[in-house]
């Protein structure tokens, strides 16, 4: 099956086994969306994540958090910059996701960062997705 935009089967994976209230989903892996789970947990919004080998490309397993159990910690975990129109932003022109009590996850030449750190760095990048 050939995938055009992995990050965005990523995002909708994990939206939609929130919504589904799962505790866990299993994604096909890849070293950015390792990365993009690994800054998806340094900001609270996923309990974890492990890698587990196959005879292919790997499995990301990302567990899911919730709260009370009910419901997920993502409310909206939304692609920015897309296959068909990437966007780019400079590092002063880095928007706060509602107001700051979300984050923007930027691909940037040290690697994803979210806005925040972006900002504080003076570095722009690719503006990957946004999580609330």
């Amino acid at each position: 099956m050939c995938m055009t935009d992995p990050v965005a089967d990523m995002l909708t994976r994990i939206r939609n086994a929130g919504m589904a209230k799962h505790q866990k989903v299993d994604i096909p892996s890849s070293n950015l969306k390792v990365s993009l789970a690994t800054v998806l947990r340094a900001e609270g919004f996923i309990k974890n994540f492990k890698v587990i080998a196959d005879n292919k490309q790997g499995i990301l397993r990302v567990y899911l958090k919730f709260i009370d159990e009910k419901e997920p910690v993502i409310n909206e975990i939304k692609r920015i910059s897309k296959p068909g129109g990437r966007v780019y932003v400079n590092s002063d022109k880095i928007k706060q996701v509602k107001n700051g009590l979300g984050v923007a996850i930027l691909s940037t030449s040290k690697g994803l960062v979210t806005d925040k750190t972006a900002r504080e760095m003076g570095i722009g990048g690719e503006v990957l997705c946004t999580v609330w």
